[in-house]
């Protein structure tokens, strides 16, 4: 138990700390620093926190810095495991009507994907079944939203990135833009369940707290349109064993639908000849809430 004098020493040195950042002239620097010194503080107290842990905590960051690099940011991966990815994107995408909800960016984003047509393959060679893609993009009066610019990004059907691979391949990623009616399509590869990178410490925090690195099968999207609010999303699979269980907390379920899979010598959407090969469809209908947007 702790005793009156400990905590009024604890006491005092919060007050010092927060002090310390009385005098930052920008006001919402100062609120943050001074509520990250109370949260912080309040954490060490309450699991009285052992010089030897504060050290094993400080060599685990440094270990996320070292294996972090253009391709590879552990620090998304640790916010993301932590959910606070997820709390982050929740508290500035607030609810609004029927705008569709967004989830993690996840680490994998490039800012160079290739333009595609509608209609056209964004799998770039990505290994999968090859899976059929339609929707529309609305506001939420139900009015098409045109030449809204519509990102995709997935892994193939080994769980990669493309940018995981070391080499100069841009595969499972693109854009395309919404037509005048709002509506977009395209062919990408059905998704599957993959683990997020586990060879480093973020993954060895997993394992030694009994979590699975694995995250539900899905497709990256990313939205945009003047006068709107930037959506980042995913859609997800029905019928994932992961969707319950996913590593980084993305899944919600009104982003969940059904890939329905379709026959060898099933006729495709835009003719497109498959051979023998099975294929997937599924429809993703994206509402974009405005720029202003409030709950």
């Amino acid at each position: 138990m702790t005793s009156d004098e400990q905590r009024r020493r604890e006491d005092e040195l919060v007050d010092r700390v927060r002090a310390s950042f009385d005098d930052t002239d920008d006001p919402r620097l100062r609120e943050i620093m001074q509520s990250l010194t109370d949260h912080l503080h309040a954490f060490a107290r309450d699991v009285r926190l052992t010089e030897a842990e504060w050290k094993a905590g400080i060599d685990f960051l440094t270990a996320c810095g070292h294996i972090t690099d253009e391709r590879r940011q552990e620090f998304i991966l640790l916010s993301d495991v932590l959910g606070l990815s997820m709390q982050t994107i929740a508290i500035n995408n607030e609810a609004h009507g029927n705008a569709t909800e967004a989830t993690v960016f996840g680490p994998f984003f490039t800012e160079s994907s290739p333009e595609t047509e509608q209609g056209g393959d964004t799998a770039g060679g990505a290994q999968g079944q090859p899976c059929w893609v339609e929707g529309s993009v609305v506001d939420t009066a139900g009015q098409p939203v045109a030449g809204a610019r519509i990102e995709v990004w997935q892994a193939d059907d080994d769980g990669f990135y493309d940018v995981q691979y070391g080499d100069d391949r841009v595969a499972g990623r693109a854009h395309l833009f919404s037509a005048d009616d709002g509506s977009f399509r395209f062919w990408c590869v059905t998704p599957t369940p993959y683990p997020i990178p586990h060879d480093g410490p973020v993954g060895r925090m997993l394992a030694a707290v009994g979590r699975s690195p694995m995250r539900a099968a899905h497709v990256h999207f990313m939205v945009s349109a003047p006068g709107h609010r930037t959506l980042v999303t995913h859609v997800f699979v029905r019928g994932d064993d992961r969707l319950d269980d996913d590593s980084v907390f993305g899944v919600k379920e009104s982003l969940v639908r059904d890939f329905a899979e379709q026959p060898s010598g099933t006729a495709t959407p835009d003719g497109r000849d498959l051979g023998e090969r099975t294929w997937a469809r599924t429809r993703f209908d994206i509402v974009l809430a405005p720029s202003d947007a409030t709950a």
